[in-house]
């Protein structure tokens, strides 16, 4: 069979909960985060959500917030591209970020 090229294609185990915790649990904690503009945060994609959920290719990385919204957040992240690093600017929802232990 021909493999596929969809967005959500070979991450079988990336998108992947562990045993026994599946199911749509996002704890309220996780919407009253605190983030401000110029926070750390990494990107974790919760397989649970799919509204809002950023590409694979995001998935651990860490960036830093350059927008706010009531449901989501701007994050600025690095990503290599033909030998050079672009500054990517992806709107993830709150679900699918948390806070950086980084600094």
């Amino acid at each position: 069979m021909p493999h596929s090229y969809g967005v959500r294609a070979r991450t079988r185990h990336m998108f992947a909960k562990k045993f026994r915790t599946a199911g749509a649990t996002v704890h309220l904690s996780q919407y009253l985060m605190p983030i401000k503009v110029g926070d750390y945060v990494d990107i974790f994609a919760n397989p649970t959500i799919h509204k809002g959920m950023p590409h694979k290719f995001y998935h651990g990385r860490t960036g830093i917030v350059f927008n706010v919204t009531k449901s989501a957040v701007g994050v600025r992240v690095n990503k290599l591209v033909n030998g050079r690093i672009l500054e990517k600017r992806i709107h993830v929802r709150i679900e699918h970020v948390r806070k950086s232990k980084c600094q």
